[in-house]
């Protein structure tokens, strides 16, 4: 069977896509010293298709996101080298999200990715924290878009409802 990437609930989370990274690159090109470009990843991976998981299934991502980063955040402190920091961390998050949230496991690898590795120099613990802080943010913006998009629907609903209410009444 072939998909139509064109019907309106993909219209529609395209449109979220675009508002939310928008967004969050505006944010890193108004603060550029605190690297929110991570940000822009993290509502990407946070953002739902479908109605019917929109709001359970980006707040289960952003609490597994939020485990992938503070996993990241206890491997930096690990004596140990990056890869194997790095091994670790992977490990660990596929345990706990297997264990509390099965469906989000990428979406936590990613923010443990996002905050264990460190391209330049010595790993600085700023750069793990500023990285934490994009994926929040990420996940921030990834839930206020969610909601206002959720609310939206719901207020279309209500409004659908109540026009064929007032139809059938006025036609019996």
């Amino acid at each position: 069977m072939k998909r139509n990437p064109f019907n309106s609930v993909m219209i529609i989370y395209i449109i979220k896509c675009l508002i939310a990274a928008a967004i969050c690159w505006n944010l890193y090109r108004a603060f550029p010293q605190w690297h929110l470009h991570w940000s822009i990843i993290s509502v990407l991976l946070v953002l739902a298709p479908d109605w019917d998981n929109s709001i359970a299934l980006p707040m289960m991502r952003i609490k597994a996101n939020i485990v992938g980063a503070s996993v990241g955040l206890g491997c930096f402190f690990l004596p140990l080298g990056q890869l194997t920091s790095l091994l670790i961390g992977v490990a660990t998050t596929i345990v706990v999200c297997t264990l509390l949230f099965p469906s989000s496991t990428r979406s936590a690898l990613a923010a443990l990715v996002i905050v264990l590795m460190q391209e330049t120099g010595e790993p600085a613990f700023s750069y793990a924290l500023q990285r934490i802080f994009a994926v929040i943010l990420g996940c921030a913006v990834g839930l206020g878009i969610t909601l206002i998009f959720f609310g939206g629907r719901c207020l279309l609903e209500r409004r659908t409802l109540k026009d064929s209410a007032s139809r059938l009444e006025a036609s019996g």
